[in-house]
This record gives structure tokens, sequence and C-alpha cells, in this order.
């Protein structure tokens, strides 16, 4: 059987290539905005340090438990969709924050996208490419 590739690349490396571009992009001009846009709202550094340590520590915890259910199923496809898809509802709603508290619940949800998507994703694509 003949894989689909597109522009030399497997299907799957493609479009999970095209996905994780996207979403990345927009991510990074959101935050690299976020600790000046977090102290005009009245921040404190160590407000914003918080709120990035429960982010990341959120997301590094959620890969482990996402990369073991998703090999343990044996399917990565719906733990990527459920990731990607948090994050594309959550972004958006940083243009409604007021207080720095809402920043914390936001990048808290959108970390849990990213924790169950980066293990799956990860699989996927070696799977794609060790076996296309």
């Amino acid at each position: 059987m003949k894989l689909k590739r597109y522009f030399g690349l497997e299907k799957n490396v493609f479009y999970t290539g095209l996905t994780s571009f996207f979403t990345d992009t927009s991510s990074k001009m959101v935050y690299s905005v976020m600790p000046l846009f977090l102290m005009s709202i009245g921040a404190s550094k160590i407000q914003i340090s918080l709120i990035e340590g429960i982010a990341e520590s959120t997301a590094s915890l959620l890969k482990a438990v996402s990369g073991f259910w998703s090999d343990k199923i044996g399917k990565n496809k719906p733990f990527m969709f459920i990731g990607y898809t948090i994050t594309a509802l959550i972004t958006p709603l940083y243009a409604y924050v007021v207080h720095p508290m809402q920043v914390l619940a936001y990048r808290f949800l959108e970390r849990v996208g990213k924790g169950i998507r980066t293990a799956p994703r990860d699989s996927l694509i070696s799977g794609s490419v060790n076996n296309g």
C-alpha cells in the first residue's frame, strides 16, 4: 500500500506539523507580551511567576499521563484532537481578561491542552516516520 505524501512528508507528519505550527505561532504571539500585560492589570512579579509555574507544571505532568494512556489504548489522534481543541478555544479568551487570576485559569486550561496532546503527537510522528 502506497502512503499518501505531501511535500515528501507522510500525511500524518504533514498535517500534524501544520497544526502544531499554527498553534505554536498563536501561543507565542500571546505569551511574548503576557508578562507586560499582567503587570498592566496589576499582577505582581510573584503572581506572574506563580502563573507560569502552575501552567508549565500542569503541562509537564499531563504529558506523562496522556502518553501513558495513549500508548495503553493504542490511539494518538483523539488525545491530539482534544488537546489542540482546548488550546484553540482558550487562546482567544485572553482578550477578555481583566484580572490576573483569569490568566491563571486560562493558562492552566491551555496547558492542559498542551499536556494532553504533546506525547501522543510525538508518538504519532515517530510511528509515521518509522513506518512510512
